[in-house]
């Protein structure tokens, strides 16, 4: 147990540096090249456990997507078909169940084989949206270092495979959640950063329900070249940073630079540091809500309820 609890630290401490961990797997032959069984990833923070696949009990009038339910330790966790999900073929079969735990859920992903487990830094990931990658992948890692020749695994957005598996559980945003709209200075916006394009739907239609202007990025590094900007431009103006962007509310898993790192910098930085900063994430547990003290967060939410994140941003506000 403690060397269980050891490795949980070190892996939390990470986040101090702008580094992860990432779980590589396989899930079969990729669309039209029966000989690639291309690399995937999932953050090591999302996976509860790694199991032999077990018995799995077929659900009637589930998804096409779901291979049914298993039982694990008195728990009934819904079975995702991950390469059927991204379109591989598992031609050496379905041998492994990833069993995650993100976004309030638990879950369970059959994939073909686990590869190996590595410990890289944000800046060797970039977004998806720059590089080729489809609707459910965010990013592409390149795991043997930011090199020419580099080994490529694409980064799962397991937020938009939830949202196509159960539709019904993840509606669009309902203004009547969210309530009566914030005050913020006129002229001024709220920055948004988010590597997940299903995230920024729904930040997005959370935000026009509050009745505030913003700004959304698709990574911290992009965020945080944005903040830079409009602090020069607010320095040029004679105003403050803050009378621009009312609040900042990042991922925390993001390409090029994480949402802690972004926040560090951010309260380092004596044109900005007074502006609130939210962290919205799947991630949750205790030692992140520490760390998200530790970086001079001003709160923590976790995805995703319309109605915690606009009481989070109305509390941010008015601190």
């Amino acid at each position: 147990m403690a060397a269980d609890q050891h490795s949980i630290d070190e892996r939390t401490n990470l986040t101090s540096s702008n580094k992860f961990e990432l779980l590589l797997f396989r899930l079969g032959a990729a669309p039209g090249n029966d000989d690639a069984h291309e690399l995937y990833g999932i953050n090591v923070f999302k996976v509860r456990e790694i199991m032999t696949m077990p018995t799995i009990t077929p659900i009637a009038g589930a998804s096409d997507h779901m291979i049914g339910a298993v039982d694990i330790r008195g728990q009934i966790i819904p079975v995702i078909d991950l390469p059927k999900v991204m379109g591989c073929n598992p031609s050496r079969g379905l041998n492994i169940l990833l069993v995650t735990e993100f976004a309030r859920s638990t879950q369970a992903f059959a994939v073909e084989e686990v590869d190996d487990i590595v410990r890289l830094e944000w800046n060797q990931v970039l977004s998806a949206e720059t590089s080729a990658g489809g609707s459910s992948v965010t990013s592409i890692a390149r795991i043997d270092g930011n090199t020419g020749d580099s080994r490529l695994a694409q980064v799962v957005d397991v937020e938009q495979v939830l949202r196509d598996v159960f539709p019904a559980q993840h509606p669009s945003v309902d203004p009547a959640e969210v309530g009566t709209n914030v005050k913020i200075k006129p002229g001024a916006k709220i920055l948004a950063a988010d590597d997940s394009g299903f995230a920024r739907k729904l930040i997005e239609q959370s935000l026009s329900a509050l009745g505030a202007e913003y700004i959304i990025t698709k990574t911290g590094q992009e965020a945080w070249d944005t903040l830079v900007r409009i602090a020069r431009e607010a320095q040029e103006e004679g105003v403050r940073t803050r009378d621009k962007i009312a609040l900042v509310l990042t991922d925390l898993e993001m390409p090029e630079m994480d949402g802690f790192m972004l926040t560090r910098q951010i309260k380092a930085d004596d044109r900005m540091r007074d502006i609130p900063v939210i962290i919205h994430s799947s991630l949750t547990g205790t030692a992140n809500e520490a760390h998200v003290k530790n970086a001079g967060a001003t709160g923590y939410v976790a995805k995703f309820q319309a109605g915690d994140l606009a009481s989070a941003i109305r509390q941010a506000l008015v601190a």
